[in-house]
């Protein structure tokens, strides 16, 4: 039975789902959704997801909403160990950074991308004070290990690169990290790599 990912192209939480289905090889049936006219809050898909948010991700009778829980899914169940660890210091270590994606990354570069290209009425100098903060973590963090976490690849990586990446698009520009640019760099040369508008 093939996968079911209901996807807005420019979400980067949809984009993760996509990505990291492609480096692992797993067949996905992408469901555009029509998000200006807020499909994605309307039945049949806000019975599939309570919360009214995509990405929304389909296995059989498994629903999943939140970008960083199906990663997790997808990971464990086809991508081993490699991909999400099963020791506990292991797994801790990737996980910090699933709440970091879901959280420092989210409230600062996400949302000044929310803000200059899609409109949202929010706090741009808070997003973009939070966003230089969190990327100055991440520069001092990559400048001495080439991934996140375990010396390798994981969901860690692909959870947190999307949004910043996309950060020139809220006025967050990667010029001053060359570190975190030489990381999305080892990404998009991963196999399987898959891009999206604007990386």
């Amino acid at each position: 039975m093939t996968t079911k990912l209901y996807d807005l192209e420019l979400s980067g939480n949809c984009y993760k789902v996509r990505l990291l289905a492609s480096l692992l090889g797993v067949p996905l049936q992408i469901v555009p959704v029509d998000f200006l006219a807020g499909e994605h809050k309307k039945p049949p898909l806000v019975l599939l997801n309570p919360f009214g948010e995509i990405p929304i991700f389909q296995d059989g009778d498994v629903v999943l909403r939140d970008s960083q829980a199906i990663l997790v899914y997808i990971a464990r169940k086809w991508g081993g160990e490699s991909w999400l660890p099963i020791d506990p210091a292991g797994l801790a270590r990737v996980c910090q950074w699933l709440m970091t994606a879901a959280n420092e990354i989210a409230r600062g570069p996400n949302d000044a991308r929310l803000h200059d290209k899609f409109g949202y009425d929010l706090d741009v100098d808070l997003a973009r004070k939070k966003a230089r903060r969190v990327l100055a973590l991440l520069e001092a963090h990559l400048s001495n290990q080439q991934w996140l976490a375990m010396g390798r690849p994981t969901v860690a990586d692909i959870a947190c690169m999307p949004y910043v990446a996309l950060g020139h698009e809220g006025g967050v520009p990667l010029d001053d990290f060359p570190a975190i640019r030489a990381w999305v760099d080892r990404i998009k040369a991963l196999p399987g790599f898959i891009g999206m508008p604007a990386i």
